[in-house]
């Protein structure tokens, strides 16, 4: 496939587009438009993404993606500390349950479509596998590596996968479906509460975000009907349905108040 020539690193373009997205919430001059199907596949809401997602930049040679419309599914998995409680877990610790839900989730994806995971925990917020297709025993290595330990910076998880997506987006010329996958035990830690990043996420690209609240109910800051695919999981067969609803989540889920 060819390249394109575009501005500065991927990261750091994703960076400034996800900055501009921040200072722009509640900015009401974005225009309104009806998102062609063959254009945006899956877009979750009528915003012309043509013209703001993702972003162009110039002078850096990016590789254009050998399939332009694949779906793309980022996983970001909870591993704080109080995921080893056994809390609604049928015996496991919800550590555990999540790993053997999430691997699960994994097998079911297409093989044609990219995955990645990144998590936080006993180590930290990072990337532990990067977005591509032909990864999954990477993918489950990593899983069953994660060490629970530590808080729940959800603001820095959504920014993290956020970016992945759209670097992908860059890749993939906007083409195809993104999907951003949470799934949680808990509220954000002091200072890193999602609301901010979220609203730059729904309103500046088609980024589609699931959540799966493991043993947490339906109150969390990142069950936002109409905006957010939110799920309530109390035990770990629920945990698996809803991360297998994502697969089947309507290609027309839209946002009615952004």
């Amino acid at each position: 496939m060819g390249r394109l020539s575009r501005r500065g690193m991927l990261r750091a373009a994703a960076t400034l587009i996800i900055a501009g997205g921040l200072a722009a919430c509640g900015d009401s001059s974005d225009e309104v438009a009806t998102a062609s199907s063959s254009n945006r596949a899956g877009a979750p809401f009528a915003l012309d993404f043509a013209r703001t997602w993702p972003p162009l930049v110039e002078d850096q040679a990016v590789p254009v993606a050998d399939d332009l419309t694949a779906a793309n599914y980022y996983i970001v998995l909870d591993g704080s500390g109080s995921m080893e409680e056994s809390k609604c877990s049928g015996g496991l610790t919800k550590m555990d349950a999540a790993k053997q839900a999430v691997a699960r989730f994994a097998g079911q994806i297409p093989d044609d479509a990219n995955i990645g995971l990144a998590v936080f925990d006993g180590i930290g917020l990072s990337e532990r596998t990067p977005l591509r297709a032909g990864n999954r025993a990477d993918f489950e290595k990593q899983v069953r590596s994660i060490i629970a330990s530590g808080g729940t910076p959800l603001s820095e998880a959504v920014r993290l996968g956020y970016d992945a997506l759209t670097i992908q987006g860059l890749r993939q010329l906007g083409y195809g479906e993104y999907h951003l996958v949470m799934i949680t035990d808990g509220e954000a830690s002091d200072g890193y509460e999602p609301g901010r990043m979220v609203d730059a996420v729904l309103t500046q690209s088609p980024v589609v975000i699931h959540t799966i609240g493991f043993c947490i109910g339906e109150r969390h800051s990142l069950n936002q009907p109409g905006r957010i695919a939110y799920r309530a999981a109390d035990d770990p067969a629920a945990l698996e349905r809803g991360l297998a609803a994502v697969l089947a989540e309507s290609p027309d889920f839209t946002i009615t108040d952004f």
